[in-house]
């Protein structure tokens, strides 16, 4: 079964910085495009960012500039670099991919930004 797990997660003030890890098992990862989202209380999840399976990055407009999302596929695991943070960027942050159009998600990891 494919599993993913997300850490890094934390209180931090407005202005600081977090690293989050999502570790990937049982999936070709390195073939693998991954997504980061969030969502926060009494809002929809959205989109934050993506990589595909060849590097290749997009972000949410919020986000541009201040996060980077990045990969190791010798360890199976995808960054999400969040430099700059604001209050309205608490939520909880979930990596998620999509097998033979089924979406997986991670249990997600909490990030809270004080101001």
């Amino acid at each position: 079964q494919v599993q993913l797990v997300e850490s890094g997660g934390g209180l931090v003030q407005a202005g600081g910085s977090l690293r989050l890890s999502c570790a990937a098992s049982r999936i070709r990862f390195s073939l693998t495009g991954m997504r980061w989202f969030r969502q926060a209380p009494g809002k929809q999840r959205e989109l934050v960012a993506t990589i595909s399976s060849g590097g290749i990055t997009d972000y949410a407009d919020s986000v541009q500039g201040r996060f980077t999302v990045s990969r190791d596929n010798a360890k199976n695991t995808a960054y999400l670099q969040m430099n700059s943070l604001k209050p309205e960027d608490t939520a909880v942050y979930y990596c998620n991919v999509v097998l033979i159009g089924r979406d997986i998600w991670g249990q997600g990891t909490q990030v809270t930004v004080s101001s």
